[in-house]
């Protein structure tokens, strides 16, 4: 994590505690005396890839700059049922009022990292690269995509200004993939990457002598994509995309495709559980 994002993820959990916290945690500050200590205990309730125990600790850092994180674990790593990750300790009405914070952040994180680890290794042995989408939680964009590099998934462009993609309702609205490309080229003056959808083959040898950078090939058949790879010869950079499942990513890889985009990385997380049990210190 360098030091810009850093200062983003926390703006985040500042804007997580604000809605959380409100005006003042009634029942920790009317139960917790001011200068009790506490430690919490991270513990996996089921086998899955951990990400975003930094973040966690930056979420107690903000209530009590003293707090201690100390990982038994690194983000990235496979834990089983019943691991203890990781220990915080620290003030205890500070632990206490960050906990659903950290959790929620770290948890929906290691969901995220662990679909996309099933994922990579579903494709192990082939060429293929999975990555992710903008199908993230608003607001969450920057940990959403982190947590699918600690999965082993690559990035996509992380927005609408980093990259140039060229979908069915572009091209419907100037009347041609030919001319949307055009129309890029004259309009970016810094010449960013281009990537064209196409829906058939037909689409794809329009778009194949236009030089983009990569194509996208949308909800084909996998005898659709391996004829396309076929057609490229490696020309362009072939992304899959629409309706990928564990079921048949690895028939997808096989086809020869480049890339394999999956918008269920992060558009419907199913949270790891974990839980934080605290103690006395």
């Amino acid at each position: 994590m360098n030091e810009q994002h850093r200062l983003e993820i926390q703006q985040i959990i500042r804007r997580a505690l604000e809605e959380d916290l409100g005006d003042g945690d009634i029942t920790t500050n009317a139960t917790i005396p001011a200068d009790s200590r506490l430690t919490g205990r991270f513990i996996a309730k089921e086998r899955g890839i951990i990400a975003g125990l930094e973040v966690a600790a930056l979420t107690f850092a903000e209530l009590d700059p003293q707090a201690q994180m100390i990982c038994h674990v690194q983000d990235g790593e496979r834990v089983e049922k019943g691991v203890e990750i990781a220990r915080v300790s620290g003030q205890g009405c500070a632990i206490l009022s960050g906990e659903r914070v950290a959790l929620n952040l770290l948890q929906r994180m290691s969901g995220i990292a662990t679909l996309t680890r099933q994922f990579v290794e579903a494709v192990a042995g082939t060429s293929a690269v999975i990555l992710d989408t903008r199908k993230t939680m608003p607001g969450l964009r920057i940990l959403d995509k982190y947590a699918v590099r600690l999965g082993g998934g690559q990035n996509h462009r992380f927005g609408l200004y980093d990259m140039v993609m060229i979908k069915d309702n572009h091209i419907a609205a100037v009347g041609s993939i030919t001319q949307a490309v055009a129309q890029v080229r004259a309009h970016d003056a810094q010449r960013r990457p281009i990537e064209v959808e196409v829906k058939n083959l037909e689409e794809l040898a329009e778009t194949l002598p236009l030089n983009v950078e990569r194509i996208l090939l949308d909800n084909m058949t996998p005898d659709t994509m391996r004829e396309a790879a076929r057609l490229t010869n490696r020309r362009t950079p072939l992304e899959a995309s629409g309706n990928v499942s564990l079921e048949n990513v690895a028939a997808i890889a096989a086809t020869g495709v480049d890339y394999i985009s999956i918008g269920k990385l992060t558009h419907s997380v199913k949270a790891l559980d974990i839980s934080l049990l605290l103690s006395e210190m």
